[in-house]
């Protein structure tokens, strides 16, 4: 059987090497991506290498990475530049091969096993890839190799992003010598608390996950316990797919409010707002969903407050008001009283909406068709072009949320 060859594919301080590539006088000097550049306390989203030198990392609080780098140009995201610039390199790595899987809007995974006859061997492909990007988009490229995904995301991560050439290939035959002696946390898939349970363990290394017994593993997490037990040691039977995102499970909405919200009338008037663009993404998807989730965190980080409760509904919706009304009651039956900072909501369970559930004491019929309705005017006229009464008092956050994408402008 003939072994596979999987790239990772992971652009190098994407947000601020976009940002330069719009701005050349940028070339050489220090630049920082924040979220919100007129307040200090704003998050680093990207910096560019010349910064990260200096000290300064990604998700740390603005003030201090001015601190680290008082002479960087800080400027603010613009997401429908860098989603262009990503669809661009998806563009360049078809060309190569058709099995190209988003990871993010920065990675992609591309499977290149039957394109080494008509472009030439793996590390060949990768240095035709990496002149092709920066040629047309002047974004840096760094690649990982290996036999499967798992392997080239951690050949990337931690060996082509500190390689001069970033190219790195991470074959199965050579973890002891490269990736066993990373500590456990530095592998793909443990996050900070899994990192701490496997310490308590005694399991410091991913030489040491790799060893230890996967049925005592299996025992303690599960299926988890398996699939941290099999990337130890490089197994992976996923496949670069185009369908990755085909199969939606949940549709969902969420949002960090400029403010504290404290008051339920102010509350709901956002809730409604999320709950109308979740409907809309599931309306965009003609499907509907029979379960509600309602996500709330407090304004306090230091004493975290808030709940993520969710309810099964009488029958599948993708009507606004119908989702709202028991966004509302889950709210209510949980909510502590305690100032808001985060909202989110999503429908699962989900459904095609082609056959729905008719009543003899209701029209859903035409809040149905109501629904796509407000759908069409705002996909013609835009997201504020029709908005509800509640969308115009100050708690709204409809025109806000309209000029943005994913939380950031456009």
């Amino acid at each position: 059987m003939k072994k596979k060859v999987i790239f990772m594919v992971d652009m190098e301080s994407f947000y601020a090497s976009v940002e330069k590539a719009k701005d050349p006088t940028l070339e050489g000097k220090p630049l920082l991506v924040s979220g919100d550049p007129a307040r200090r306390s704003g998050v680093i989203l990207a910096a560019c290498p010349t910064a990260k030198k200096r000290g300064v990392k990604n998700g740390e609080r603005l003030w201090e990475a001015q601190q680290k780098c008082p002479d960087a140009t800080v400027v603010r995201p613009h997401m429908q530049d860098y989603l262009e610039v990503s669809i661009k390199i998806t563009d360049i790595l078809e060309r190569y091969t058709d099995l190209v899987e988003p990871f993010s809007v920065d990675e992609q995974f591309m499977d290149i096993t039957n394109s080494q006859r008509l472009f030439g061997k793996p590390e060949e492909i990768a240095k035709k890839i990496q002149k092709d990007i920066w040629f047309e988009t002047k974004v840096r490229a760094r690649i990982g190799i290996g036999e499967n995904k798992v392997l080239a995301k951690m050949a990337c991560d931690h060996f082509a992003k500190k390689n001069e050439s970033g190219v790195f290939w991470l074959e199965k035959e050579k973890l002891a010598t490269y990736l066993w002696p990373l500590p456990v946390e530095a592998m793909f898939g443990v996050g900070g608390r899994m990192g701490t349970h496997l310490r308590n363990k005694g399991i410091r290394t991913i030489g040491q996950l790799a060893n230890a017994s996967v049925d005592a593993l299996k025992k303690r997490w599960g299926i988890n316990g398996q699939v941290l037990w099999m990337t130890a040691n490089g197994i992976d039977f996923s496949p670069v797919t185009t369908n990755t995102h085909a199969a939606q499970k949940a549709i969902g909405h969420g949002m960090t409010l400029p403010r504290d919200y404290k008051t339920i009338r102010d509350i709901k008037i956002v809730l409604l707002e999320l709950c109308e663009e979740v409907c809309k993404r599931a309306r965009a998807s003609q499907v509907m969903g029979s379960t509600i989730t309602v996500s709330v965190a407090g304004a306090n980080y230091e004493i975290p407050t808030g709940f993520h409760r969710q309810q099964k509904l009488p029958y599948s919706t993708n009507i606004t008001m119908e989702v709202y009304q028991y966004a509302c009651e889950l709210f209510e039956r949980f909510w502590d009283g305690k100032p808001v900072r985060r909202l989110s909501v999503s429908l699962s369970q989900l459904t095609s909406d082609h056959v729905w559930q008719l009543s003899f004491f209701d029209h859903r019929d035409r809040l149905h068709r109501l629904g796509y309705t407000m759908d069409a005017i705002k996909e013609k006229y835009g997201d504020v072009s029709i908005v509800r009464a509640v969308s115009l008092l100050e708690a709204s956050q409809a025109k806000e949320r309209a000029v943005k994408i994913g939380g950031h402008y456009k």
